[in-house]
């Protein structure tokens, strides 16, 4: 059982119709019987040791069914040594069984970050759930969308530097394997229902710590995911943080009708004066939050506080070619400046939102909601454990964001 958390690159040495040779020292050489190679479970036949490669089996249907039918020696490849007794599980569960090839069709530079756009057979589509979780040459990724004959997965910086993935041209071929829980829950009885309640319940959801955790959660982020951030020293509350660049009028439907606090939208201070949004008068609240003028779209033709009106005011402000005259004031979307020293000045939710964009290679700008429970109090520590696992989202403390951005 494999986790798509890559501990190394590799190199392809020497390859047969029988066996596959691979240098890769830090992975390979406590190999305990088996090892993925770009999303594919092989056998250990030698482990590494101090001038020979490990090798492992390849067999005619391993090539057939996987892109290891081009393997060459001087090729890359992603590389994880199988899950062992008291392992964390920080990525998701897969078998090193691909279940099919996708091609790239279509690559998106976005910044410092890149999205990939997969098609894959038709039969696979069926096993592929947004904000689920998949394997791409063995990296777990989170699918940002689905499209009527392709998903899209976002890398975020960390995963570009860590993985082959940063390499991938369009026509390449990568190997596919969906989470194995989500794999399961389509042999239920009503599978489309299935699928949407177990992605909710998978190993990815609820607390996470760790620098496997941020990433993660990170990963969430990018692909226009929520993760939920708690703060006990500083405010004593949670809140549900999407990235300004991704959001979607769903997203802020769910703020409203499920997270029910106030949303405000965290900006690095530099993009605030650039757009001549101004603070608002007045010191600020007891925990140092700097409030800034409110806004709407100059183009909206509603009053800004519909779903969508306030989902595409964020977007605007997230955009790198926005303008002053962009935005009405004062509007209904709350822009909040971050401090200059981010989490290192200030560890609170705004910084921590800001943050967590950069290092998801977004634009610095998210939103933020306070999570309330249904009864108008603050959720504390318990409430959000389970809110988080009942909405399917990550929950990092702040603190510990900041130890691994």
């Amino acid at each position: 059982m494999f986790t798509g958390n890559i501990q190394e690159i590799g190199t392809v040495v020497a390859v047969d119709e029988a066996r596959i040779a691979v240098s890769a020292p830090g992975a390979a050489a406590g190999a305990p019987g088996s090892i993925c190679l770009n999303g594919v479970g092989l056998t250990v036949l030698r482990t590494a040791h101090e001038t020979q490669p490990l090798e492992a089996g390849l067999s005619a249907e391993t090539r057939r069914r996987s892109t290891l039918d081009q393997i060459r020696p001087g090729t890359r490849v992603n590389v994880e040594t199988p899950l062992t007794l008291g392992d964390p599980l920080a990525g998701h569960l897969v078998q090193g069984n691909v279940d099919a090839v996708g091609k790239i069709v279509r690559i998106d530079d976005e910044g410092i970050a890149r999205r990939l756009w997969i098609k894959p057979p038709e039969r696979f589509l069926s096993l592929v759930v947004a904000k689920g979780q998949i394997a791409v040459d063995g990296v777990s990724l989170t699918v940002a969308e689905v499209a009527r004959d392709r998903f899209s997965v976002a890398l975020i910086p960390l995963t570009l530097r860590a993985t082959t993935l940063s390499e991938l041209s369009v026509g390449d071929r990568v190997n596919l394997e969906p989470d194995l829980v989500v794999r399961l829950a389509r042999r239920l009885p009503d599978p489309a229902k299935s699928v949407t309640e177990v992605v909710a319940a998978l190993p990815w959801a609820g607390r996470l710590s760790g620098a496997r955790g941020v990433q993660q959660a990170l990963t969430q982020l990018a692909a226009g995911g929520a993760v939920v951030l708690w703060d006990p020293e500083r405010e004593g509350e949670g809140d549900v943080v999407f990235a300004g660049a991704r959001l979607r009028p769903e997203a802020f439907t769910f703020l409203l009708t499920q997270v029910c606090g106030h949303p405000t939208v965290p900006c690095a201070p530099e993009i605030l004066d650039r757009l001549e949004i101004g603070p608002v008068p007045g010191p600020g609240d007891r925990h140092g939050t700097r409030p800034h003028i409110p806004v709407d779209l100059t183009s909206g033709t509603g009053t800004g506080v519909s779903a969508a009106e306030r989902a595409a005011t964020v977007r605007r402000l997230a955009h790198p070619d926005a303008r002053p005259a962009d935005f009405l004031r004062p509007g209904h979307v709350f822009p909040l400046a971050a401090r200059p020293g981010g989490l290192a000045e200030r560890a609170g939710h705004t910084e921590a939102t800001v943050a967590m964009c950069v290092a998801a290679g977004l634009p610095p700008i998210g939103v933020c909601c306070e999570v309330m429970n249904p009864d108008g109090t603050m959720a504390g520590a318990a409430d959000l454990e389970i809110a988080a696992l009942r909405w399917g989202l990550p929950l990092l403390d702040v603190a510990d964001l900041g130890k691994h951005l």
